[in-house]
């Protein structure tokens, strides 16, 4: 449930309504507004009278959520989140696109592409060290080598980095190195790391399992909201289906529908939807008009020698003529680029 506190509320009264709630065993969680301050109830499901809040000062109601993602939901958190990152908000007016290679290959790979985008206007540069592969004879990364040459293009750059961890002992080494830490579609419901990540206050982006429903992307984003840690995205990336053509089944409908069923921002991953470079642009432009906050996009300076994904990376210069289709049609939809 949660604990609608009155407009004017003092932090006094807030702080009686949160200790209340912890002397009953449960766990306070708040999402102050512009209005008003929320108070969100967590804990089991035992049965709980309501008159243990509502008879409490300064509480206007208490609401119950029905829905079994609690802090996720726009009845516990009605304003849009914005997640700020190195200067860039991610989830207000304006989208952002988080592009880079799929993985780090080389100093001189991720340098050419880091300068190549920064010079396209891009600010998040995406780039993984450690890399999950479905075969185990496919690249895996560079893994701590990797790090070091994405700190590297940070320092010299000035661009933020968004890298996939995949355990919960890389937390801490990846975030050293890293702004934003992606949660990839396999690792969705890997609890122990949703709640590493959680626990360590960083930016994250969680992708949706390649067969997992909405309901279940927001329960997994639960538990990393779980800890306090509200600098959360989610990422659509296509899920798995019948359709063998494309590399995945990119659900633009999922779009509107976590924008309304939450206040997270959605980011959307059209590379690993489409498996094919030349089929991003479209998809791109119509996440866009669907309401995405942003975009994952893969690019490479020599696709045809990537280690992995060369098939869906554009190259820089198709990129640049990709950005300018967006940017018309986020200035169609009353969004900024």
């Amino acid at each position: 449930m949660i604990v609608v506190m009155s407009r004017g509320a003092s932090q006094a009264e807030v702080d009686a309504v949160c200790d209340r709630i912890k002397d009953l065993g449960y766990a306070a969680h708040l999402s102050a507004g512009k209005e008003r301050t929320i108070i969100g109830v967590i804990g089991d499901k035992r049965p709980m009278d309501e008159t243990a809040f509502r008879l409490l000062d300064g509480v206007e109601k208490v609401v119950r959520i029905l829905k079994p993602f609690k802090l996720a939901s726009r009845d516990f958190h009605p304003e849009d989140t914005v997640v700020p990152v190195n200067g860039v908000r991610i989830g207000g007016k304006g989208i952002v696109i988080m592009a880079g290679p799929c993985a780090v290959e080389s100093r001189a790979q991720i340098m050419e592409t880091a300068y190549a985008l920064k010079e396209a206007g891009v600010r998040i540069l995406r780039a993984g060290a450690f890399k999950p592969r479905t075969s185990p004879y496919s690249f895996q990364g560079l893994g701590t080598q990797g790090l070091e040459l994405l700190a590297e293009v940070r320092a010299e750059t000035g661009l933020a980095i968004i890298s996939e961890v995949t355990t919960p002992e890389q937390v801490a080494a990846v975030g050293e190195c890293a702004d934003i830490l992606q949660i990839g579609t396999r690792n969705m419901s890997n609890y122990a790391l949703l709640h590493a990540v959680g626990e360590s206050g960083k930016p994250a982006l969680l992708k949706r399992g390649m067969m997992s429903t909405m309901e279940e992307l927001l329960m997994s984003a639960e538990y990393i909201l779980s800890h306090d840690n509200y600098r959360l995205m989610l990422c659509e990336r296509g899920i798995r289906t019948f359709e063998t053509y494309t590399r995945n089944t990119l659900d633009l409908s999922a779009v509107p529908a976590l924008k309304q069923m939450c206040h997270l921002p959605v980011i959307v991953d059209p590379s690993h939807a489409t498996g094919n470079w030349e089929w991003v642009p479209a998809l791109s432009m119509a996440a866009v008009a669907a309401g995405a906050d942003g975009l994952l996009v893969e690019v490479h300076p020599h696709p045809e020698q990537a280690l992995s994904d060369g098939m869906q990376s554009l190259r820089p210069d198709r990129f640049v003529e990709m950005v300018a289709r967006v940017r018309a049609v986020a200035e169609a939809v009353g969004r900024e680029l």
